[in-house]
């Protein structure tokens, strides 16, 4: 279902927002986004901006994820995350108004100057999330459940790269030592991506905790990896730029490499079972990293071709 514009969002609902902006004069859609039924910048009246996004199913399971989402905000630095202003339940919406940030969308390319932007952000969060006491779901948890080497080796895709498909039990061990090395105490986003990242004159910000989890800071780093893969970077190139990033300069190699395997078999799951347009682009970064680690560190006894 598309999103709905400003105008297409019944009185009633229209009404209750304006009773925490005022009155707003005009909404812009902005470009890119899934998740919610209904997302702009507000323009107000007397000259300021709200952003404001939500789902038309408050009693659903997106519901729940936006709840989460408010829920956590209260606890994200103002130099981390735009600040929740307010909450609204009307009909059967859910509706949330954010501080607007001016900025737009992280360009993870090559050369790209944002690339030292978001370094500070993903430290900041290595260092002010530890013991966060929202009550987040653990990763550890959800990876469990997922066991996506383990569901693939049961229903294997036709296209699946040869060498995993010759080394599955390996790809089922390195997946659940990964999911063991996860836990952790810190909140973490889980869903970092170009658009989740917004990108302005004083730095970056990470938008959308809907999906945030307890566990390891090194992981908001290892799914960035395979986004900066998938934007043109060697995964070298992309290793060398996360080198700067405490949470993962100080992560173990094997806990790296165990992360990367687990990524590759995410990706390589929600490819078969729920494939969009992004995914296999995803995929394909994701297990383009996991061989390099694999061929680093020696894992596979001969890793032959693998380019």
């Amino acid at each position: 279902m598309a999103r709905r514009t400003w105008g297409e969002l019944s009185a009633e609902v229209r009404a209750v927002i304006e009773q925490h902006t005022g009155p707003v004069r005009c909404a812009d859609i902005p470009s890119a986004g899934r998740n919610s039924d209904f997302s702009a910048t507000l323009h107000l009246q007397g000259g300021g901006r709200i952003f404001c996004k939500g789902i038309a199913d408050a009693g659903g399971r997106r519901g729940e994820m936006h709840r989460h989402e408010a829920e956590v905000n209260q606890w994200l630095p103002t130099a981390v995350a735009p600040r929740l202003r307010w909450r609204v339940e009307v009909e059967d919406w859910l509706l949330l108004g954010f501080e607007h940030v001016p900025g737009r969308h992280a360009n993870l390319a090559p050369g790209s100057p944002d690339l030292t932007k978001i370094v500070p952000v993903l430290d900041l969060l290595g260092q002010e999330l530890a013991g966060c006491p929202v009550q987040a779901p653990l990763l550890t948890g959800q990876w469990a459940r997922l066991a996506a080497w383990r569901r693939l080796t049961k229903d294997t895709p036709p296209d699946l790269h040869p060498w995993a498909r010759e080394h599955l039990d390996e790809l089922v061990a390195a997946e659940a030592r990964a999911i063991e090395l996860v836990a952790g105490d810190h909140l973490v986003h889980t869903d970092l991506h170009s658009l989740n990242i917004l990108v302005g004159e004083d730095g970056a910000r990470v938008v959308d905790w809907a999906w945030s989890r307890r566990g390891n800071p090194a992981i908001d780093t290892a799914f960035l990896i395979p986004r900066l893969i998938a934007a043109g970077h060697t995964p070298e190139a992309a290793q060398r730029w996360a080198e700067a990033v405490p949470a993962w300069h100080t992560a173990p190699g094997a806990t790296r490499t165990a992360f990367a395997i687990a990524i590759w078999g995410i990706w390589q799951l929600l490819e078969r079972d729920h494939p969009l347009p992004h995914r296999s682009e995803l995929t394909a970064a994701a297990r383009t990293w996991a061989l390099h680690r694999l061929d680093q560190h020696n894992i596979d006894r001969q890793p032959a071709g693998l380019g």
